[in-house]
């Protein structure tokens, strides 16, 4: 399990939790708006972080920290994620995983054991507009469906979330995403932020009215939407 970034401390990423972030390298999206270029096309330039730093910092911690998100890049992609969390999980902290639910096996695996306490998935868009928010020509859709259908029978806490791009939203994706998880428990809606480093220039923020238009469709079906800047 190799890990090309960690955030100290954070009051944002875990809600309700003063956490840590773990940021592996990989991922078998390219979606266009991603802001963690290198970590999903070079994970290896920015370096290893060895795991004897962090979790000497994690021991330090117990106490102060309540948990610890792993984020990427795509952890799923990594077949070592299970036992590093369990090794986390040992220490006392929760975890929160980020994942783009491509695959459900291994969430399916870490959820039913009960190896993470938060799931986070990315919902990209709509069905109709997914391959093409994702980067990947001829995408097959199967597995994110049954991802979102495990997380809407399961009792694990968990968000679904959506970063819009002006460029490739519409108000009609959201009407058919509101259908697609609706009674979920909390869904957000990301502004995307260019961060410099995407995999694609050009790309814009929608505006605060199409935010609003986006969270008034979408809270017809969804008990809680959120808007959430980044």
């Amino acid at each position: 399990m190799k890990i090309y970034g960690f955030q100290k401390m954070t009051l944002l990423d875990y809600p309700g939790l003063v956490a840590c972030t773990l940021f592996t390298g990989g991922c078998n999206f390219r979606c266009p708006f991603c802001h963690n270029a290198d970590l999903v096309l070079n994970p290896g330039a920015s370096g290893e972080i060895p795991h004897d730093e962090i979790f000497s910092y994690l021991k330090k911690r117990r106490g102060i920290l309540d948990g610890v998100c792993i984020t990427g890049g795509e952890p799923l992609l990594n077949r070592e994620t299970g036992a590093f969390i369990e090794e986390i999980k040992s220490l006392g902290f929760k975890v929160k995983l980020d994942t783009n639910g491509s695959f459900p096996a291994r969430l399916k695996e870490l959820v039913s054991s009960g190896l993470v306490d938060y799931v986070a998935m990315d919902l990209k868009n709509s069905k109709k507009s997914y391959a093409a928010t994702v980067g990947v020509k001829d995408f097959d859709l199967t597995p994110v469906e049954e991802s979102v259908e495990l997380l809407l029978k399961n009792n694990i806490a968990y968000e679904f979330r959506t970063t819009v791009v002006k460029e490739l939203h519409t108000l009609s994706d959201f009407e058919d995403i509101a259908n697609w998880v609706a009674g979920c428990r909390a869904y957000y809606l990301q502004t995307f932020v260019d961060s410099g480093n995407t995999i694609s220039p050009g790309l814009h923020a929608p505006s605060a009215a199409e935010l609003e238009s986006y969270k008034k469709v979408l809270s017809k079906a969804i008990l809680s939407v959120q808007i959430r800047n980044n």
